[in-house]
């Protein structure tokens, strides 16, 4: 599996069924060579992911991430399979153990030890039966993965890591522990804004929807941020680090920091200046795309 250089994140569950076809094609036909969606309390992944796959030829697709507390083992890797199967392998699985707000507060389910409990379930998949046709070659699985130990599993029982939210700093950390053979599929947010106040003021209300989840959290303050970086939409520092700002050339310039600190992929979160939160910004991904 090719996932290409670069990629796109976002959240399609915005967008109805046909326009997020059509969003697809058009991240298709500028050749990112993937279009990530997340998990939340919108769509199903798999069932997002099957509908967009049936809308591309090339693209591929991979869930950034699906929250192992939804679905048992076995009906994930049956879903991994079978999209496989159907799209000639153009799915990549990208699971996560999310957070505990989201886990107990919104799902009222009890939250494990992260590690642990992805361990285990990385265990249950690799256990389960499945009797369908298999896909033609092995399906590839990646995790989000922060702190070294999530890392380490990464490096033991998958294919390789999908960091979110994080800086260049992170990626040469998660490459170390990784090593030189597994993906390292790294998303960025981008502000196509070269005012530093107004792509700063951009920014925060993105940032804001992550800052009180404590797994991002830990993992700011692990890289040296301090906790009055992490308040009131973050820090000019939070923001400089974690988002790629600026002109066009300044933004790949940090893609390049990524790649140079052992990045094999890097998927781009457009901030749209209108402040629509699911409104692609097609004007940033058309300017970037002539390095994917």
């Amino acid at each position: 599996m090719n996932v290409g250089k670069l990629g796109v994140w976002y959240f399609f569950d915005g967008l109805p069924a046909p326009v997020a076809a059509e969003a697809a094609k058009r991240i298709e036909s500028l050749g990112y060579g993937t279009l990530w969606i997340p998990e939340t309390v919108g769509r199903h992944p798999l069932v997002h992911a099957s509908w967009l796959l049936a809308n591309t030829s090339t693209l591929n697709l991979a869930t950034g991430i699906a929250n192992i507390y939804h679905r048992e083992p076995g009906v994930t890797l049956a879903g991994h399979n079978a999209l496989n199967e159907q799209s000639g392998g153009r799915f990549l699985l990208g699971l996560g153990v999310s957070h505990k707000p989201l886990v107990e507060g919104v799902r009222g389910l009890d939250y494990g030890p992260p590690v642990t409990t992805m361990r285990k379930y990385l265990e249950g998949m690799a256990s389960a039966p499945y009797q369908g046709v298999p896909p033609a070659e092995r399906p590839k699985t990646v995790i989000a993965a922060l702190g070294p130990k999530m890392l380490e599993l990464a490096r033991e029982a998958t294919d390789g890591a999908h960091p979110y939210f994080v800086s260049p700093d992170h990626t040469a950390m998660a490459k170390e522990i990784l090593g030189p053979d597994k993906m390292l599929c790294v998303e960025q947010k981008i502000v196509l804004e070269e005012d530093p106040a107004k792509a700063r003021e951009l920014a925060r209300p993105v940032a804001g929807i992550y800052l009180g989840l404590p797994n991002y959290r830990n993992n700011w303050l692990r890289m040296g941020l301090e906790e009055s970086d992490l308040e009131n939409g973050g820090s000019d520092k939070f923001i400089d680090a974690t988002f790629a700002w600026g002109s066009v050339d300044a933004i790949k310039a940090r893609i390049q920091e990524h790649f140079d600190a052992g990045a094999t992929h890097v998927c781009l979160q457009p901030v749209n200046p209108n402040g629509q939160f699911g409104d692609l910004h097609w004007e940033a991904l058309e300017a970037l795309a002539d390095l994917a």
